[in-house]
């Protein structure tokens, strides 16, 4: 049968959050018979699979779990549950997040069935009085145009762009992607404030902004193919401070080698200099404990090089060079 609206949750390996989610839309205002939930794993998982089955009774609305064949990503997940949606109208959130009690009507009470339509809901994210450095970058979701945490689309909207590009492995601008092809093909987006979603900041392990220099890959291959785009809304221009960093590294280290000590060690300096006050930028609004000081300065030495790694990884990936 039928519903008003599909909702989309693409998970790994997090059942305890997720159920936190499906708990949030337990509570909608909606009725639960004119909506159904799809969750995607991603990959194959038996254990998840089954405890989500044994789950389905705990909720008033459609529920139904899936996997895909193989471990390929957020967008491969909810490119499945889209395509297996029966709602013409089709929401998105994330497995970590918490929809609030009238999100769903307030997708519907925007939307007067046009074929071609997307939204882009209101992101919450709350912040500790002296937030991390992790947490601050979470909190510019709130900010985002557009962000599958919190979206929805039509069916014929998805199928005239081709759902989600799957080359986007990482939850990392498969979003931004979505968007610059709905607005390409000529599909108004608009923004609901109605449709409101809390994204709690979820418990981070020390150095976790190393690990997300590799993110850096993608948004070589959203520049390859938006390059306007993505200038506009994505990086207005390129992360100078980082390159400058890196070739004052790579000259120290050079001309120390070829036993020119003073003009090595005041590249080292200036090298410091730059990433000391790299380092201040990130305390300047985030917490002041003696941890998170120290894992800000030992990871802002690091920072740079892994990002530029990344992107000249990802350039060669792609063929297409980012800067």
């Amino acid at each position: 049968m039928q519903k008003r609206i599909s909702v989309v949750i693409p998970t790994y390996n997090r059942l305890n959050l997720l159920c936190n989610c499906l708990d949030a839309l337990n509570g909608q205002s909606l009725n639960a018979s004119d909506f159904e939930v799809i969750v995607v794993h991603d990959g194959p998982d038996e254990r998840i699979f089954k405890a989500l089955e044994n789950l389905r009774d705990r909720y008033a609305f459609r529920l139904l779990v899936r996997c895909t064949e193989e471990k390929k990503g957020p967008a491969a997940a909810r490119n499945l549950g889209w395509l297996l949606a029966s709602g013409k109208l089709v929401a998105f959130t994330d497995d970590d997040c918490l929809p609030g009690p009238n999100w769903l009507t307030g997708f519907l009470d925007g939307y007067q069935n046009q074929e071609f339509i997307a939204f882009s809901g209101k992101t919450v994210v709350p912040l500790d009085p002296e937030p991390t450095d992790f947490a601050l970058n979470t909190a510019r979701l709130s900010e985002a145009e557009f962000i599958t945490a919190n979206c929805a689309c039509t069916k014929p909207a998805l199928l005239k762009v081709g759902g989600f590009d799957e080359r986007f492995s990482m939850a990392w601008r498969e979003d931004s992607d979505l968007e610059f092809k709905l607005l390409l093909a000529q599909v108004p987006v608009y923004r609901n404030e109605k449709a409101v979603v809390v994204h709690p900041v979820r418990k981070a392990p020390w150095g976790v902004s190393l690990k997300e220099q590799r993110k850096g890959i993608f948004d070589v291959l959203l520049f390859k193919k938006y390059p306007t785009l993505y200038r506009q809304k994505i990086q207005k221009r390129p992360l100078w401070n980082y390159y400058l960093i890196v070739l004052l590294g790579v000259l120290a280290l050079l001309t120390g080698i070829r036993r020119y000590d003073v003009l090595s060690k005041s590249m080292l300096l200036c090298m410091f200099l730059i990433i000391v006050i790299f380092a201040y930028q990130r305390l300047r609004k985030s917490s002041r404990s003696g941890s998170h000081v120290a894992e800000m300065l030992i990871t802002s030495l690091f920072i740079p090089f892994l990002s530029v790694y990344y992107r000249i990884y990802g350039s060669i990936r792609y063929r297409k060079l980012l800067f």
